[in-house]
């Protein structure tokens, strides 16, 4: 017997073959019983099901937003106008060269990206302030939280009309109260130059508020109370439970809903249009308004084609910045 058969193991005859000592695995070389292959390709079958089972939803969009957005595109560069005779032709860029020369256009853009700014910002202070007090345990706070989504329930053109009836400058509710406080006359609050534009403001606040709050309520509720236990445990007050507890774990929510609500708001129309119609004096006149002004007051469809082909864009480069800043977001953390 040589040296190299003593030093070497036998293999039991039990053993299946493979790596001595350990049980041979399945579906490799020498070891146990290969894989069966099927013939067909995995998840074949299941991805024609998934697109029938898809299809009933994404036709209504393909045929309600897509289509729509691409007309409207092919829209900006011809000469439509209302009432037309002779055929719309094709003019290229013209519509977007008198664009840029359009102060009124330009002036209506600051217009919103004022109204947006002003909307949301206290909304979601205001939301966030809501949120955190509904979140307590107090007495009667179910109803509470109904009511205070009933702004979210009512039409736009509902609020506005009920604004209106606030705003009134001679039975408004408001300036009943100033007078009875014997804060002055009151004032047109709807119709002045310096206070049309607040007091929008204030009304898309009031009337946006509730789904901040829902949304911000909802992120506060999934945040561990264990946590809270923790930190209050440790000696931390309350500002320092917010910032260190809440706020973290509030972050992604309170990105999310604020970037909707900044589209939504620069987006707006029937409550602006109801309320002011987009004046005094151009003073609350919106992108949205301006586009609908020139497009149905004055005919020219093309060119308020073209208006709305300049919001879409910026409206994507929002929504692009905003998930390049949730993907790093996700990245650091």
């Amino acid at each position: 017997m040589t040296t190299a058969s003593v030093a070497r193991p036998a293999e039991d005859p039990g053993e299946p073959p493979g790596r001595p000592g350990r049980p041979g695995r399945p579906g490799r070389p020498g070891g146990g019983r290969p894989a069966r292959r099927s013939g067909r390709r995995p998840g074949k079958t299941l991805d024609h099901g998934a697109w029938f089972l898809v299809l009933p939803a994404l036709l209504p969009i393909l045929v309600l937003s897509v289509g729509p957005l691409l007309y409207g595109v092919s829209l900006a560069f011809t000469d439509s106008q209302a009432g037309r005779t002779a055929p719309t032709q094709w003019i290229g860029t013209l519509n977007f060269q008198d664009l840029v020369h359009d102060t009124l256009f330009w002036d209506s853009f600051g217009i919103g990206l004022l109204w947006a700014v002003g909307v949301t910002v206290p909304q979601f202070a205001l939301a966030l302030g809501l949120a955190l007090l509904l979140n307590q345990n107090l007495r009667l706070r179910w109803l509470a939280r109904a009511l205070a989504i009933i702004p979210w329930a009512m039409p736009e053109v509902v609020v506005g009309i009920m604004w209106r009836l606030v705003y009134n400058p001679d039975a408004g509710i408001l300036n009943e109260t100033l007078r009875d406080l014997g804060l002055g006359d009151g004032h047109d609050w709807l119709t002045g130059l310096g206070t049309a534009l607040p007091a929008v403001i204030v009304v898309g606040v009031w009337a946006g508020m509730p789904q901040t709050t829902v949304a911000l309520l909802a992120g506060l509720q999934n945040t561990p109370a264990e946590l809270h236990e923790a930190a209050a445990l440790d000696g931390a007050g309350a500002w320092r439970r917010f910032r260190t507890v809440t706020w973290p774990a509030l972050r992604p929510v309170a990105l999310a809903i604020t970037a909707l609500n900044f589209i939504w708001n620069f987006n707006a129309f029937a409550l602006v249009y109801v309320l002011t119609g987009g004046g005094p004096g151009g003073r609350t006149r919106l992108p949205m308004l301006f586009a609908y002004e020139e497009a149905f007051r004055y005919g020219q469809f093309g060119y308020a084609a073209a208006m709305s082909c300049v919001m879409v864009a910026v409206i994507s480069v929002m929504l692009a910045l905003y998930l390049v800043g949730r993907l790093k977001g996700g990245d650091d953390q």
